[in-house]
């Protein structure tokens, strides 16, 4: 059997967004996916789907797996012929014990290699908004295990000289020592004044920081209930922090929120919640499919030429119709004399990208905007082609045949069921640890409430807040049992993010 291959890859402190390129193509990559306590949840859903994933994490009160067995895991699946992907939190090398399984990689045989990643002693102060050096501030710059006992004997930490030895010191992991580490300080000359800073659960949604100085700082972190994981900076640059807080001033910062589009388009949302502050998470709960039978859909596009007006409801039906003309050797020629329409700026924008000029965009992006818009526009007799998803309403086909237009309804897409992580999503729910769903089509609604399950449903989404894109998507949600706390005033993404904006904006100033 050949042998297996083992990746030692930091996985950052916490933002899934800190992950390296080549950090990432080891996930995408691995057989097996052994991962600790402190490597972000959301980069699990990157590994395949036939991938075994283990946890082996550790904390101060529980260790899943003791790292004498980590070790011996390693070297066991590798000599299974395996590609192991061994994920830590923050850098492998940094108190990361990756040193130890690289050793006994070594003394198998096992070929390995490291993947470097961004270490919490860096990144968690710079997302509190403290640079860990600062040319007005110093220059040197100590990291140090917080785990150790300050007064044990034979520390191997040499505090007369660390304690005055760099302007700005890290500890890891240390909120256990705290009252020793600021005692240890103090007794070998660093001022009892000296800013302090704790960070718990940096980068993440969760972030929290508490400032004070060694002579107050654990008086403070007691009255806060501050726990691991945390990061302890001490140093005058700490001081910056209040001029240089970013991370923690952006509008959506804490705010969990459920992305339920299609894998496809998700990403447009995810991105502007997360240039907010806040952390997306993409639950695809419909998945955009091709139609079972393209005859219908082939033959329109064949006979283009006789329709007067082509109707795109959808970014996705402008994307399949585009498909199928270049199958059927048709170009924007064929629409020479064809008049088109639009709903929404995106859909606009998808067909403008084609060289093709729009005639008509709603104001508003629904069928009842679009028929009123059209009144003066289409005339009786006039062929109207409408190629959208399977299950769209039929209430503008039926409007515009009152106006006496010929409409010729033809499924360019399906919407079918997603494969969201519903497991993961429900525990989330069940823990508190979601803020807003948010939900951008009746179909979003519909398949996030089977792939959820109808058990127990109000009771998960009772301290949830639930947030539409429009009023026919609030309509389905609250016919599903939901109550929806934010409607979009313009039905669009953007229109969404400034409404989840505006409303915990008003939240936070009532």
């Amino acid at each position: 059997m050949n042998k297996g291959y083992v990746y030692l890859v930091g996985a950052g402190p916490g933002d899934p967004g800190l992950i390296t390129v080549k950090g990432l193509n080891c996930i995408r990559q691995a057989d097996v996916l052994v991962y600790d306590r402190l490597a972000g949840q959301r980069l699990l859903a990157y590994a395949r789907p036939d991938a075994e994933l283990i946890y082996v994490g550790k904390s101060p009160e529980r260790h899943a797996m003791r790292q004498e067995e980590i070790n011996r895991l390693l070297v066991d699946k590798a000599k299974e012929g395996k590609l192991v992907t061994r994920l830590k939190g923050g850098d492998p090398f940094v108190f990361g014990r990756g040193g130890e399984e690289a050793e006994l990689l070594v003394e198998n045989g096992i070929p390995f290699e490291v993947v470097p990643g961004i270490t919490s002693a860096v990144a968690v102060p710079a997302y509190a908004g403290i640079p860990v050096t600062h040319r007005g501030y110093t220059s040197t710059l100590a990291i140090i295990t917080g785990n150790e006992d300050p007064h044990k004997e034979d520390s191997g930490i040499a505090w007369d000289k660390i304690a005055t030895g760099a302007g700005t010191l890290v500890f890891l992991m240390g909120m256990g020592n705290l009252p020793g580490i600021c005692q240890k300080l103090i007794e070998f000359g660093r001022s009892p004044a000296t800013p302090v800073a704790l960070i718990r659960w940096g980068t993440r949604p969760e972030q929290r920081t508490v400032t004070g100085t060694l002579e107050n700082i654990y008086h403070k972190a007691m009255a806060a209930n501050f726990k691991n994981p945390a990061v302890i900076v001490v140093g005058e640059v700490v001081q910056l922090r209040e001029k240089l807080s970013w991370f923690e001033n952006r509008p959506l910062f804490g705010k969990r929120i459920i992305v339920t589009r299609s894998r496809e388009q998700a990403s447009a949302l995810s991105a502007a919640i997360e240039a907010l502050g806040g952390e997306a998470w993409e639950f695809p709960t419909i998945q955009i499919e091709p139609p079972d039978d393209f005859t219908v859909l082939d033959n329109a596009i064949t006979d283009v030429r006789s329709y007067r007006w082509v109707i795109f409801t959808s970014v996705n039906g402008v994307k399949m119709f585009f498909d199928r003309m270049r199958v059927n050797k048709k170009d924007i020629r064929d629409l020479s004399d064809v008049r088109l329409c639009a709903i929404g700026p995106r859909t606009r924008e998808e067909l403008e990208k084609r060289g093709l000029l729009v005639d008509f965009v709603p104001g508003e992006y629904r069928a009842e905007e679009i028929v009123e818009g059209l009144k003066s526009k289409i005339l009786p007799g006039d062929r109207v082609l409408l190629p959208r998803a399977d299950i769209a309403r039929q209430l503008l086909p039926r409007a515009l045949a009152e106006l006496g237009a010929v409409v010729h309804e033809v499924t360019a897409y399906r919407t079918v069921l997603g494969s969201g992580d519903a497991a993961a999503i429900r525990q989330a729910l069940a823990a508190g640890e979601v803020n807003v769903v948010t939900f951008t089509s009746s179909s979003t609604v519909k398949n996030f409430v089977k792939l959820i399950g109808e058990e127990g449903l109000p009771q998960l989404m009772e301290k949830v807040v639930v947030a539409s894109i429009g009023p026919i998507t609030s309509q389905t949600a609250r016919e599903l049992g939901m109550s929806v706390d934010i409607e979009a005033g313009e039905y669009t993404i953007n229109g969404l993010v400034q409404a989840i904006t505006d409303y915990f904006a008003g939240r936070e100033s009532a």
